[in-house]
């Protein structure tokens, strides 16, 4: 059966050469052609002998999930549903701005941790994606959006918020995280990569050793009490343990901090004690926090804090001399904003019993 030449990086396309006999400079040719120039038909590769793409032919394939549906936001985000099959469809948001443009990635199709205020835990969990089926989002989004009029790629920055837990599914992204910062594919530095974790310690430790990238995690409460409610992974991971690895990452991070992502939601973690108590957090960890207006879902419980409220809060934490940030609301007129995403997942823990959609019946 043919092999996904997307589904390796450097080290796996060197041994997919050496085992045919190919010297590693192979590797390095193909590499540049299927992620820096986004070509993946063998005939194209110019540069190979006629001899070896007639093997790539018959032995591999370029095949990246297939693009379903295509939602452009008034503000300019952009919305793609990939279709991973077994009627299971995973999305991802391109997001441009002034200074950057950032492409979310998903990197399961759904996700098992459930955490209180998120869409995409409330459809249940099928799968975890391959790794060209991670790095195919970015492989198809790049070829989509193509270059800008000096050349230069428009994806600068790519971010693992998207759908799933990407520490719950490690192997696989790690690849697709060498793929990304490696010179002969994206060539992204590690401070242009940034992986969001809802606080699985021992993947952010083989992260921090095997690939440290910028760091985000998903805290949303000041207290294991407020925590266990909202993050379930919490009762496993209790906070006490995940800021000490939160320490144990800033070793060798890309940043000399990490970045604590905080929705805000009404009445139930936006008090001006909670707010102190971050403080608290921040004096054990180096960190900046990146306050998220919540963005509703149908059937959610919540409501968004009141802008008056989030202004409270942030100045607080600025008065404690702790940099505080609130997120813009991106994409949220096509469901694209954060905590948004949900595509279509036939959910295999049966927590929902939530109606399997056909991917064509996508807008």
């Amino acid at each position: 059966m043919p092999v996904n030449l997307l589904d390796f990086d450097a080290a796996g396309l060197t041994a997919f050469f050496a085992e045919r006999g190919e010297k590693p400079f192979r590797a390095r040719q193909v590499l540049r052609w299927l992620h820096r120039s986004g070509v993946g038909d063998f005939d194209a590769m110019t540069d190979i002998a006629k001899s070896l793409r007639e093997t790539l032919k018959a032995s591999a394939t370029v095949t990246p999930p297939a693009i379903v549906a295509d939602r452009l936001s008034e503000d300019g985000s952009r919305k793609f549903l990939f279709d991973v099959g077994a009627g299971n469809a995973v999305e991802s948001v391109f997001i441009p701005e002034d200074d950057r443009g950032t492409l979310c990635i998903s990197t399961q199709a759904g996700c098992a941790l459930d955490c209180a205020f998120c869409s995409t835990g409330k459809q249940g969990f099928n799968r975890n994606l391959t790794t060209a089926e991670i790095i195919g989002q970015l492989w198809q989004v790049n070829r989509t959006l193509g270059a800008d009029p000096k050349g230069d790629r428009i994806i600068s920055n790519v971010v693992l918020m998207g759908m799933g837990e990407p520490l719950a599914n490690l192997d696989n992204s790690l690849v697709a995280l060498r793929l990304m910062l490696d010179d002969n594919a994206y060539g992204l530095s590690r401070r242009r990569v940034t992986v969001s974790t809802s606080g699985i310690v021992p993947a952010m430790d083989r992260l921090r050793d095997e690939c440290p990238v910028a760091l985000a995690v998903s805290l949303h409460a000041p207290d294991d009490a407020l925590r266990d409610q909202l993050v379930p992974i919490n009762q496993k991971y209790p906070l006490r343990e995940l800021l000490a690895a939160c320490r144990r990452y800033i070793e060798r991070a890309p940043r000399d901090f990490i970045t604590f992502e905080y929705v805000m939601l009404d009445g139930v973690n936006d008090s001006d004690a909670h707010a102190r108590a971050l403080l608290a957090i921040a004096r054990q960890v180096p960190c900046k926090y990146n306050l998220i207006p919540f963005n509703p879902f149908p059937g959610s419980p919540f409501r968004r804090s009141p802008t008056p409220r989030i202004r409270r809060f942030v100045e607080i934490l600025l008065e404690g001399g702790i940099v505080a940030t609130t997120r813009k609301t991106r994409g949220d007129d096509i469901a694209a904003a954060c905590g948004q995403l949900a595509g279509q997942v036939e959910d295999r823990t049966r927590r929902t019993g939530r109606r399997v959609i056909d991917i064509r019946e996508a807008d």
